[in-house]
Formats: structure tokens, C-alpha cells, sequence
């Protein structure tokens, strides 16, 4: 069907009109709609609302390609980090397998030369799990208050450790209450040796952080890093209880870092290995 010319033109100049006034208008909205909200800010919310609501589920269903996508890419990446970790395991599995083959070999080694050496193990040990509940710790005396005493069976000379870590002794002991004799204190003085050369030294207290190491040999080949541990000399504590490392090297001063600090202290374990101790007892001999 042919149109008018008269039509086409009127058709024309209409399509023009508007394409001139449509960013007018779109302006003239914009500020009208400006207005209306601060006029009637609840109608704008309502109508803010009313749009929220109709255009949310168009949104929901758009965005689940791009979530499922989503979920595909980071499923694709755990599978890459569980294989790596997989990897890792199986490594770990036959470092432990190995690990464990020694372990059983040196036990078996262990206990066979135990029988030829008709040897005595040690006494069960009895111990009591106590709260720190005062810290006299300052620049003359290291000592820490824990709610336990007499009642409870603890005497003086009792070792107090930490997990595996010796922490000090008991000094002083009440009915319900006990004092614990740092190892950084200036009155504490045990014997220890270097875990690695089996050099023996004494660990002294100076009301610092770190203990210093006397009477070592200069041939006992401890270095920075050297673990210290308990000789079992002098019937205080027993052998082989975890004390520190060796932090610094100064002047021919050897210094240890305790493996537990006064401010990690919450509780503590009281052992009663059994042994006469280097302080004396105030409970009277039974």
C-alpha cells in the first residue's frame, strides 16, 4: 500500500519533534520526580518500593547463570587445591609410615635393652591441675600464687610444669595456697644439661626473662637454639623435662628463653615425682 507524501511528511517531522524535545522531557521528569520526593518522600518510597519489588525476581533469575557460573569456577578451584593437598598427604603418609618403622624399631631396641639391664622404671607420678590466681612477679622476685596448698597434698619442692614444660617449683606452701618459684627467679637455681651434647650446667634465675647457664664446659658444644632440659642431679626434678633453648650468646654468658613466659601462665600441673626435692618439706615426717 503507497502512502501519501502529505502523510510521510507529517510522519517525518513528528519522529524529528521528538527526537529533539525526548532529552527535554527526560530532564523535565527527572526534576519533577525531584521535587515529588521532597514533597512526599513516603509516596517515593512507596513507588521505590513497588519498582524494588517487580524488577527483584527479574534480577534473581538473571543472576543464577552467573551464580551457577560462579559456583562451576570456584568448584573447579577446590578440586585443584584438593589434589594439591592430596599430594601433599600422601607425601606426609609416608614420611609418618617411615617415622613410625623407627619409632618401633628403637622401641624394641629400647625395651630389649631394659630387660638385659634388669632396669627399674621410675614411679608412677601423682599430680593436680591448679589456677594461677596472683602474679608477684616485679623487678626482685618471680613467683606466681596458685589456689592449692596442703589440703590438696602439696609440698614444698614440687616440680609445676606446663603441657610438658617445667615452669618452677613450689617455695612455699599453705593450707590453700602455694607459691610457685619461677625459673627466671634470682633464688632459683637447677640442674640441667644440653639436650643434644648431654653437657651439664646449672640454670640460674636473675629476675630477667631469659636464665642464665653456669658451670658449662667449654667443650659442650651449645650453640643458639640447643634445647636445655632437666639433668635429674640433686633430686629435684626428674630427668629430661623440657626447660628452654639457648636464645643469645654474650660475653660467655649463655642466656635460655623458658619455653613458657609468666604472662602465658593460667594453669599449671603440680607433680609429685617421688623425689626428696632441694627445699625442705614442712609436712612432718609420717
Amino acid at each position: 500500500m503507497k502512502q501519501h507524501p502529505g502523510t510521510v511528511g507529517r510522519l517525518a517531522t513528528l519522529r524529528l519533534l521528538a527526537q529533539r524535545f525526548a532529552f527535554l522531557t527526560l530532564v523535565l521528569a527527572s526534576f519533577a520526580l525531584m521535587l515529588l520526593g521532597k514533597a512526599d518522600t513516603i509516596l517515593i518510597e512507596r513507588l521505590r518500593v513497588f519498582v524494588d519489588d517487580g524488577v527483584a525476581p527479574v534480577l534473581g533469575v538473571m543472576s543464577r547463570p552467573a551464580a551457577a557460573i560462579a559456583s562451576v569456577v570456584n568448584a573447579i578451584h577446590d578440586l585443584a587445591a584438593l589434589r594439591a593437598e592430596n599430594v601433599r598427604l600422601n607425601e606426609d603418609n609416608a614420611r609418618l609410615q617411615h617415622w613410625q618403622t623407627v619409632a618401633r624399631e628403637l622401641d624394641n631396641e629400647n625395651r630389649a635393652l631394659k630387660a638385659q639391664l634388669n632396669y627399674l622404671p621410675d614411679p608412677d607420678s601423682a599430680f593436680i591441675t591448679a589456677r594461677v590466681i596472683g602474679d608477684t612477679g616485679g623487678a626482685f622476685v618471680h613467683s606466681m600464687l596458685l589456689n592449692v596448698g596442703t589440703k590438696d597434698g602439696v609440698r614444698k619442692g614440687q616440680a609445676v610444669i606446663a603441657g610438658e614444660n617445667l615452669v618452677g617449683r613450689i617455695a612455699e606452701v599453705g593450707d590453700r595456697s602455694a607459691r610457685i618459684l619461677l625459673l627466671t627467679d634470682i633464688n632459683s637455681h637447677i640442674p640441667v644439661v644440653v639436650e643434644s651434647s648431654r653437657a651439664k650446667a646449672i640454670l640460674s634465675g636473675d629476675n630477667s626473662d631469659r636464665a642464665r647457664l653456669n658451670y658449662l664446659a667449654p667443650n659442650s658444644n651449645a650453640v643458639v637454639g640447643s634445647r636445655i632440659v632437666t639433668s635429674g642431679h640433686g633430686g629435684a626434678f626428674p630427668p629430661g623435662l623440657p626447660v628452654g633453648v639457648i636464645a643469645s650468646t654474650q660475653d660467655g654468658i649463655m642466656r635460655v628463653e623458658p619455653f613458657v613466659h609468666r604472662n602465658q601462665l593460667e594453669y599449671v600441673t603440680v607433680v609429685d615425682y617421688g623425689l626428696p626435692g632441694v627445699l625442705p618439706s614442712d609436712l612432718p615426717d609420717k
